[in-house]
């Protein structure tokens, strides 16, 4: 059982998401470009048609200003191409102005009948170097703006950032009427912490030790708590499994065999997160793994050596795999966003041995936002909002 607050803890399933890698991050050996990977249109949006056939619940777009594809035209693209799939947009805050990033979602949010969800980034943009408590204040204000636009008739806001007076919102309520989509959350300073358990429905992590995790989300579940509220939590982490744990570890081993170490310090630094202090602890893992970059004994460190952010994966059999994550579900985490290099052909090892193998769902908006002490029944296993 787990040792914090879950809103979904009674929820046997979990969503089990992938990852669109848009920012330029596909290899078939880390750190080494391959043209027939970088990112564009046609390579991106066949893994989120594949991840959607192979029935992953949802799929992580994210967001770069330096490398890449734009978000949000991305997610459009893919919402006619699409039949089950939730998509997890990125969204820096800041990056668009408020009640125009508020109708740019409710929009996508039709397009796409409800199956849009959004991760809130409060990151420096390209050029630009902010205070954190800035950053962190800015993107509070754009998430109370945005709920504003999506449940009420009139926007009437003033902050220290922005301030909208008698602003109507018609017509951008999103297709999701009960608050808009659902908000995903990263970060580890205090601010981003608050800023989690004020407003936001899922806090998601980076991989580290399981007694870190665990002492993360009870960080995370003493925030909420002091606002009245109980949050669900997920997991970010890429992916290795193999028939065989000699052929999982052998792949693991190859994918970083032409790593040139300096080439992949360019890579981690290049990112706009490179000196966050999630970041930090990713350094942190690879420091306590042993020679073979193990820090546990199917998390694996070497995908760190080579880009910022998510720096491990979980490395070992099918039935490895699926007890890593049945143990992290009794922690209480009930949203997995997975990846693997080459990214297409990860997906499909994954969604072949593992996926047939759990039982999954999409989070509902419903579920996570009753109040901690109201009762709350979940939708069906597969069933959508």
């Amino acid at each position: 059982m787990s040792t914090v607050q879950v809103r979904s803890e009674d929820l046997k399933s979990a969503e089990v998401s992938w990852f669109a890698p848009l920012c330029s991050d596909d290899y078939a050996f880390l750190g080494v470009p391959d043209g027939q990977l970088r990112s564009s249109w046609e390579n991106t949006s066949d893994i989120v048609k594949k991840a959607d056939q192979l029935g992953y619940r949802n799929i992580l777009c994210p967001s770069s200003y330096q490398v890449g594809q734009d978000t949000l035209s991305f997610v459009a693209g893919n919402a006619p191409l699409t039949k089950q799939i939730n998509m997890l947009a990125a969204v820096r805050c800041g990056e668009m102005q408020p009640i125009m990033l508020a109708r740019t979602i409710a929009t996508l949010d039709h397009m796409l009948k409800g199956r849009l969800t959004i991760n809130i980034i409060s990151s420096d943009f390209p050029g630009q170097k902010e205070d954190s408590g800035y950053r962190y204040q800015r993107s509070r204000e754009v998430v109370e703006i945005l709920k504003q636009a999506w449940t009420q008739d009139e926007i009437n806001f003033k902050g220290e950032i922005y301030d909208f007076q008698g602003l109507t919102t018609d017509p951008v309520k999103p297709y999701q009427q009960n608050g808009g989509p659902l908000l995903y959350f990263g970060g580890y300073s205090p601010a981003a912490l608050d800023l989690c358990a004020e407003h936001c429905d899922v806090y998601l992590m980076w991989p580290e030790k399981k007694e870190e995790l665990a002492e993360r989300m009870r960080a995370v579940d003493e925030r909420a708590q002091k606002y009245g509220r109980v949050l669900d939590y997920g997991l970010r982490v890429h992916m290795i499994v193999r028939e065989t744990e000699e052929e999982a570890r052998d792949y693991a081993r190859k994918l970083v065999s032409e790593l040139d170490d300096e080439q992949g310090r360019a890579i981690r630094e290049r990112a706009l997160d490179a000196k966050s202090l999630g970041v930090s602890h990713q350094s942190k893992n690879r420091e306590l793994a042993d020679d073979e970059g193990y820090v546990e004994p199917h998390l694996w460190t070497g995908v760190g050596r080579a880009r910022s952010g998510c720096g491990a994966a979980l490395v070992g059999t099918p039935e490895q795999i699926i007890d890593e994550i049945e143990q992290y579900k009794s922690m209480g985490i009930r949203s997995f966003i997975f990846s693997g290099y080459p990214h297409l052909q990860e997906c499909e090892y994954f969604g072949q041995l593992v996926l047939p193998h759990l039982d999954t769902c999409s989070l509902p908006v419903e579920y996570n936002r009753v109040p901690a002490s109201s009762p709350a029944t979940p939708l069906g296993v597969g069933e959508r909002r």
